[in-house]
């Protein structure tokens, strides 16, 4: 033994680092089996390697070894209880023994067969040799599935000797060993109330055991209350012990935690989260999603599925998707951050509807849809908007965000942000600010595709994860058919931006400033100028008319008595106005502003400002795959 031990290390010190090949036995088939730096390979033995199996290291999930001898030992032939049954005819029962027995070991390396009417044949098949390989180990890795799906595939190599076994089985440890970005501790936080109410059941039986073979420990809390982990982790967490942050839940979960974790670092590092034209630090941990909601849009735009075990999966190879995040301020007090949609109009409507009939499920969005579709309200305001003109790619690209994106990687921010002049106030030569007005039955601010099983194209199909922007939709007041156009087309391959009062704009900040409010607003400095221009010809036409006639005088009394009605009447109505703003139903008027949904969230000012900030967290995945990263795999046999 201490021989082969000295051989067996001497063959360790002459193979090159990260390089081991052997001939091994795989469903009574000889492989060829190499590991090569970062990717394992197996091939049956005398065929082309293209035909093999490739698997890149950073995709195996773990490697144990296992004991075979007792299991995979020759046992009595499967054609037994047939010969038994062929000879049990026979009056004597010890006959009808030996000869079923004798029958079975002269023909060892043959199968009998018997057909539906009872015909039975011989069939030649190999003699088995696990005998000669009583020691094995499993590589559990990824493989591919339909619909960008992971799946867990195990296979088990068998070798001749314990030595070869334990050689195979401590190489692949190591390079499991040497990969950085896979994490040893995560923090978990589970919402047992989302979706179905189906989250802690779903971390149990299908994340937890994977979490245990990839070798992760997690501590795990499950929320009492709102907000209770976005609180945990600005104040108690212990960030410093944990590699990483998994929420079980939908998209409310996620925004919890991303705000606690946001929050904390800004806290960290000292940086004022509630000015606007403060530069936020960037996260250093990075943030799992375990799908348990009713639409888990934010998990279906990064990995491209809504699966437990592929978002699993992601976590535990440690890949790393960063993605931007929007603040949002009313003046200079912070409100929250946004990942997915800002919408106001007809998408903040459906979410205040239905936040009353949360005892509905995930109907509640349905039916809340359908009333405010047939309600067909429209809103006015003014949104002002600073383009996004030095990025790759518009919002009417073909090209969706995928794995390596090439415009999330074109990394050339602006010289004025850099020094933090993009400020309201200020306007630069190609970067000047621009407002729409007019009367819009949505306004949808996108930093990502928001696609989801429902949609799969997404409100902004070709919106990007980290890019620096968001996509502003502005859609203006239409039919009721016509706007039904546009809401079919986010279901559909077509261009739902192709219609006449739909326009869209990729952009880096964005103000909007409803109708009602506009007075306080530097945006209406000009027609305040105009009023008092017209106010100061009154004054001077009414000196020159002193001195003219009495009756001049008295017609100018009586234009007068007939402005200051006016005013008192124009007074009135803005009163009426702003009581039937905050109560509506008392005269059956639409409102004069809607809310703003702030990834399901409602927020409690209309008048915002939104700033995007490039990669400020990262995610748990690697973006949509849209073909295999090895052409060359093929489904194991």
């Amino acid at each position: 033994m201490e021989k082969e031990d000295k051989e067996d290390k001497k063959e360790d010190d002459q193979r090159p680092a990260g390089l081991l090949s052997s001939q091994l036995l795989l469903k009574r088939s000889v492989y060829e089996v190499s590991l090569h730096p970062g990717v394992l390979t197996w091939t049956r033995a005398h065929l082309p390697s293209r035909l093999g199996h490739t698997v890149p290291v950073s995709e195996v999930i773990s490697v144990r070894e296992l004991e075979v001898a007792s299991s995979t030992s020759i046992s009595p032939c499967s054609c037994t209880s047939m010969c038994s049954t062929t000879t049990s005819s026979d009056s004597s029962p010890s006959r009808s023994s030996t000869t079923g027995t004798s029958m079975c070991t002269s023909r060892c390396t043959s199968r009998c067969t018997s057909g539906a009417k009872g015909s039975r044949r011989w069939q030649k098949i190999p003699q088995r040799d696990d005998e000669d390989s009583p020691h094995a180990f499993t590589v559990s890795y990824v493989q591919r599935a339909r619909r960008a799906a992971w799946r867990l595939r195990d296979v088990t190599f068998l070798c001749a000797d314990a030595a070869l076994c334990g050689r195979w089985v401590r190489t692949l440890t190591e390079q499991l060993s040497a990969l950085a970005q896979r994490p040893r501790r995560l923090l978990v936080y589970i919402n047992p109330l989302s979706g179905k109410r189906h989250g802690e059941r779903i971390y149990r039986h299908k994340v937890a055991p994977l979490f245990s073979r990839a070798n992760i420990s997690t501590s795990v809390i499950v929320t009492q209350h709102a907000n209770h982990a976005r609180d945990h982790l600005r104040t108690e967490a212990e960030l410093q012990n944990y590699d990483g942050v998994v929420c079980v839940g939908g998209d409310g979960m996620f925004s919890e935690v991303m705000h606690g974790l946001v929050l904390r670092t800004q806290r960290d590092q000292g940086r004022d989260h509630h000015h606007p034209d403060q530069d936020l630090a960037q996260t250093g941990l990075r943030i799992g999603i375990i799908p348990a909601g009713s639409t888990d849009c934010i998990c279906f735009a990064t990995v491209g599925a809504n699966d437990p075990v592929t978002s699993s999966l992601h976590i535990i190879v440690g890949d790393c998707q960063p993605m931007d995040v929007c603040s949002v301020h009313h003046g200079d007090a912070f409100l929250r951050y946004s990942v997915s949609l800002l919408g106001y109009g007809f998408y903040g409507d459906v979410l205040s509807d239905s936040e009353r009939r949360r005892w509905m499920g995930p109907a509640r969005y349905d039916v809340s849809g359908v009333k405010k579709f047939l309600s067909h309200r429209y809103y006015e305001g003014t949104v002002s908007y600073l383009p996004a003109s030095d990025v790759l790619g518009t919002p009417r690209d073909r090209a969706p965000c995928r794995t390596g994106c090439v415009v999330c990687q074109y990394n050339r921010p602006l010289e004025e942000e850099k020094e933090g002049k993009l400020k309201m106030e200020e306007s630069h030569e190609g970067l000047a600010w621009r407002s729409v007005r007019g009367k819009f039955l949505a306004i949808n601010a996108v930093s990502m595709s928001c696609a989801c099983p429902r949609s799969p194209q997404g409100l902004s199909p070709a919106a990007h994860l980290a890019d620096g922007t968001t996509d502003l939709i502005l859609v203006r007041n239409s039919s009721r058919l016509a706007f039904l156009r546009h809401l079919l087309r986010h279901t559909s391959k077509d261009d739902q931006f192709d219609l006449g009062f739909v326009e869209v704009h990729r952009v880096r900040r964005f103000r909007f400033t409803p109708r009602f409010c506009q007075s306080d607003s530097e945006l209406d400095l000009q027609e305040l100028l105009q009023e008092k221009e017209q106010k100061e010809v009154q004054q001077k036409e009414v000196q020159q008319k002193e001195v003219q006639q009495k009756e001049v005088q008295q017609k100018e009394a009586q234009q007068k008595e007939a402005q200051q009605k006016e005013v008192a009447g124009s007074q009135a109505r803005r009163i009426l106005g702003q009581l039937c703003r905050e109560h509506p139903a008392c005269c059956r008027t639409p409102p004069c502003a809607s809310c703003w949904n702030c990834d399901g969230e409602i927020l409690p000012h209309a008048d915002i400002q939104v700033r995007a900030h490039r990669q400020l967290i990262r995610l748990f995945a690697r973006g949509i795959e849209e073909t295999p990263v090895f052409d060359d795999i093929i489904p194991p046999i």
